[in-house]
């Protein structure tokens, strides 16, 4: 059993490396094609939505106080509230729905 840990921690170091190098290994001119530059630019920015959408909705004991205080916070975000704000109003939503549901 300890060996198959080994070799799994082996696997994944080996794996995070090739991802990190190989792109800087193939890739040594700069990237003119304004397709590759647009989805490399927003690969960050959904990777962590990706990550983040999920543990929003499924951290609260009830998925519709996720949902609520998810909708809330786009809302608070696109009208220029600052992120401290929102994290803070989205925390009293999900409280108060909660609390009534």
């Amino acid at each position: 059993m300890n060996t198959y840990i080994w070799i799994a921690c082996i696997l994944m170091a080996l794996v995070s490396y090739c991802i990190r190098v190989l792109p800087l290994t193939i890739f040594r001119k700069e990237i003119k094609n304004e397709f590759i530059k647009s989805f490399l630019y927003y690969v960050p920015y959904v990777t962590l939505a990706v990550m983040t959408f999920p543990a929003i909705i499924h951290t609260t004991s009830s998925v519709w106080s996720g949902l609520f205080a998810f909708l809330v916070g786009i809302v608070l975000a696109w009208k220029g509230v600052s992120m401290f704000q929102t994290s803070i109003i989205c925390c009293l939503v999900v409280y108060l729905v909660q609390l009534f549901l």
